[in-house]
């Protein structure tokens, strides 16, 4: 389903525009270094994987995929045996499941009560959602709400989310309000359905077909298909 060449290709054009456009956003950002995309493209090929598999992240036993897919964007596939990540895999996993008002069944039960309305829709208030005060991680809760967006939207055969340095700006900066705002707050759970449309229609503005991957020619044999075109 998703095109990890041409997302690695957006990664490396945006690392070296990032400085540049970090110095624009409301919120400077952490800098773009390789482990940081390297970790991250790792988290697309489990969400490619997973899809493949029929893996539903939001059904209740398979909650722990999350918890996976935040390992992965902060220790990589091979740092969650360290004891430094391990120590803070433990407290992320704790506060994951046990956080009032704003753990995981919060969302899966948002999500589950939103399953009428449309993917972009659906997209937005999971993020906003995991974003939002208490987040759902310790750390990372960005990158991991972006795989989370590319799961959804990759399983109805959208592309995927993935940040570029068109949409970087657009991206981070409403990203800060929701980062800010509490899930507790009346009035953030007054302005929540405007913000979700709003970034709801972000999100389907810049969706990229280019993220995903192209259907094989029918007769094409395995080999063929795994030579990549120059």
């Amino acid at each position: 389903m998703i095109d990890l060449q041409a997302i690695e290709g957006a990664f490396r054009t945006l690392q070296l525009h990032f400085p540049e456009i970090n110095r624009d956003l409301s919120e400077r950002r952490d800098t773009l270094d390789d482990e940081v995309v390297v970790n991250l493209l790792e988290g697309y090929a489990l969400v490619d994987r997973w899809i493949e598999q029929g893996v539903d992240l939001f059904a209740m036993g398979n909650l722990h995929y999350w918890l996976d897919l935040n390992a992965t964007v902060l220790c990589g596939l091979q740092g969650a045996e360290d004891a430094l990540h391990r120590r803070l895999l433990e407290a992320t996993e704790q506060r994951f499941y046990e956080q009032p008002d704003g753990g995981i069944s919060e969302i899966v039960g948002w999500h589950g009560r939103a399953e009428g309305k449309d993917v972009w829709r659906r997209c937005a208030g999971v993020f906003i959602r995991i974003l939002s005060e208490p987040q759902l991680f310790i750390e990372g809760n960005h990158r991991t709400g972006a795989l989370i967006m590319s799961y959804i939207l990759a399983r109805e055969g959208r592309p995927p989310f993935v940040l570029t340095e068109n949409n970087a700006r657009a991206f981070f900066n409403p990203a800060s309000v929701f980062k800010k705002s509490s899930k507790r707050n009346f009035v953030m759970r007054v302005k929540m359905p405007g913000l979700t449309r709003a970034f709801a229609g972000f999100l389907e503005g810049q969706a990229n077909g280019a993220f995903l991957a192209k259907a094989e020619a029918p007769g094409k044999s395995a080999d063929a298909a795994a030579v990549p075109a120059h």
